[in-house]
């Protein structure tokens, strides 16, 4: 059976979308049931995903452009993808847009419904996803979830049918520790020493509403002081919610042992989490979370959130506080800073539950969703 997948994701910095992109296509490359295509919704940019995929996955179709053929699928069903691509039995959009279709089954990945929720911390551009999931449900796409608690939410939100939800986790993107590269630390060595930090809390992700980082910072203001061979690390790139956590940090009285990393390449990511004493996830809403899981399969003690998808994704291995509430974040990272037998406590059991997110299992289950979306197409 063949199926093309959207594989725009894949193309710059790689986000968790782009993390499911890569992982799902790599374990439908060793499938026998399934011929796996990727296409891309660029112009200028296409190039760029070809030299991402894995084997026994093609890069399919020819080059697309992006905003005419976004601005012509927004108003109604038309021109089909098969144009582009061909013939395929199923086409899946992986990031909450599934292109029309003439003939082909549709499956759409709908990750988060934070633009539902929490639309005052969307960009402009996110918030269109709601309009074009409907149309596309409407139109009988089959609409694919990484957990059962946003599953629940897209039923709800869209009146979609029970069984046109399936739940599929992704596996877990694959790092490797230590790095291999033995100087990848050097600079986060250097910034720590610079503040006379023997240890850090680390923080992954863009610098976005929704992470939480602000909050993150304040819980450090009740507990650094006591504590001065402690650091916070936040490495991601600057986004939208930079000027709350910008006034987050003007109001910590040990701003100077925050650390801003920015963007980090790969070798500096995997140092990070295999060398930070604690791992913060302090989102404020999550569809999944890949950070927490990368965290526990460096053997790293995980504090997040109930919010959202968390509790459902790594609660079997993470400490869960409540979103938003800067006292439990600060008390929980009290505990885990204090005392070290918690915190190995809190690592055996992220070790033993981060293992069930495998990309084999996904591959399975999303072929199962394909094969049956093609039969009732």
């Amino acid at each position: 059976m063949s199926v093309a997948l959207d594989g725009t994701p894949l193309i710059g910095s790689r986000t968790g979308i782009g993390e499911f992109c890569a992982g799902l296509l790599q374990a439908l490359g060793r499938r026998e049931d399934v011929k796996a295509g990727a296409f891309a919704i660029s112009w200028r940019m296409r190039h760029a995903m070809v030299t991402e995929l894995p084997a026994g996955v093609e890069a399919i179709g020819r080059p697309m452009p992006a905003r005419p053929l976004q601005a012509a699928w927004r108003a109604g069903g038309f021109p089909p993808l098969e144009w582009f691509t061909g013939a395929v039995d199923v086409v899946h959009g992986t990031n909450f847009v599934v292109p029309p279709t003439r003939r082909a089954a549709r499956v759409v990945t709908v990750s988060d419904l934070t633009m539902v929720h929490y639309p005052e911390m969307c960009q402009p551009a996110t918030l269109r996803f709601p309009a074009l999931v409907s149309r596309a449900v409407s139109d009988g796409a089959w609409v694919h979830t990484h957990s059962q608690h946003v599953a629940a939410e897209v039923r709800n939100a869209f009146g979609v049918p029970p069984e046109r939800v399936r739940v599929v986790y992704p596996g877990v993107p694959a790092r490797w520790y230590p790095p291999a590269d033995p100087t990848a630390g050097d600079g986060v060595r250097a910034a720590l020493e610079a503040v006379g930090a023997t240890r850090f809390v680390l923080a992954l992700g863009t610098v976005e509403p929704r992470k939480g980082l602000p909050g993150l910072v304040r819980a450090f203001a009740q507990v650094g002081p006591a504590r001065p061979d402690v650091a916070v690390v936040l490495a991601g790139p600057d986004g939208w919610g930079t000027a709350e956590l910008e006034a987050a940090l003007a109001d910590c009285p040990v701003a100077d042992r925050v650390i801003r990393l920015g963007w980090v390449d790969e070798p500096t990511r995997r140092w990070l989490l295999g060398e930070a004493q604690v791992f913060a996830y302090p989102s404020l809403y999550e569809g999944f979370g890949f950070p927490p899981l990368e965290a526990m399969s460096a053997g790293t003690p995980v504090l997040t959130t109930s919010a959202g998808s968390l509790a459902e994704v790594a609660g079997g291995g993470a400490l869960c506080v409540p979103p938003g509430d800067d006292d439990a974040l600060a008390a929980a990272l009290e505990t885990l800073l204090d005392d070290p037998s918690e915190r190995e406590r809190l690592a055996r059991r992220g070790s033993a539950w981060w293992p069930r997110f495998t990309w084999e299992q996904c591959g399975e289950g999303m072929s199962a969703l394909y094969h049956e979306a093609a039969r009732s197409s």
